[in-house]
């Protein structure tokens, strides 16, 4: 199986391209990024300023899946157009011109809060993402919400460490949909719903993604 990793150089994809690069089910990996990844023998990485810039040069073939964990935040992105260019335009951009190339099976990852109908910016653009991908028509497409995620960012995100400080003190008293969610336990869900390409519209939860 041939699989496109969008966001591999995030908390979430890159144990997505960890898991997947060890995986014997899954042939090759292509997974642009703007730094270089780490070479590898299953790994195809294409290396370009924006990922917009990729996909203008083509959509790569023979890719059975995509698995986009494309995110980032509005501090980080600095205003709310540049975080919808990577929260939505972006995977949008992707998810249709994979479904014109015949590809079948798409799993985003978006957040536990997502509603486009939330007054709320982020889980409004989240919820519309949402909403937008699955009007494209895939065969298969797997939603994984997430919530708090427990890994090691390259960036500081000064709320969510607050809060999952938080969740650990409070552990088995908080609710399996508000626990914590490992980065790696929310890869496997992302790469086993990549496997199976089960048909229909599935949403993985953030209950079912606690971990041990």
């Amino acid at each position: 199986m041939n699989l496109l990793l969008l966001g591999a150089t995030g908390l979430v994809g890159k144990n997505v391209l960890a898991q997947a690069l060890a995986d014997p089910t899954v042939t090759s990996v292509v997974a642009p990024t703007r730094r270089a990844l780490a070479p590898h023998p299953k790994l195809r990485n294409p290396v370009a300023d924006s990922l917009g810039s990729f996909l203008s040069d083509g959509f790569p073939d023979g890719i059975d899946g995509v698995i986009c964990a494309l995110g980032t935040t509005i501090a980080k992105a600095g205003s709310k157009e540049a975080f919808r260019e990577v929260d939505y335009q972006l995977p949008l951009s992707f998810a249709k011109s994979a479904r014109e190339h015949d590809v079948g099976t798409f799993v985003l990852v978006t957040a536990s809060t997502a509603n486009a109908n939330s007054s709320i910016f982020y889980s409004k653009t989240k919820g519309e993402v949402e909403r937008e991908i699955e009007r494209v028509g895939f065969p298969s497409l797997t939603i994984v919400r997430p919530g708090l995620i427990e890994g090691e960012r390259e960036e500081s995100r000064f709320m969510e460490s607050v809060g999952l400080r938080l969740m650990s003190l409070l552990g088995p008293l908080v609710p399996k949909k508000m626990r914590i969610n490992p980065a790696p336990v929310i890869a496997a869900a992302c790469l086993g719903a990549f496997r199976d390409g089960k048909p229909g519209v599935h949403y993985c939860l953030a209950e079912s993604m606690v971990g041990a």
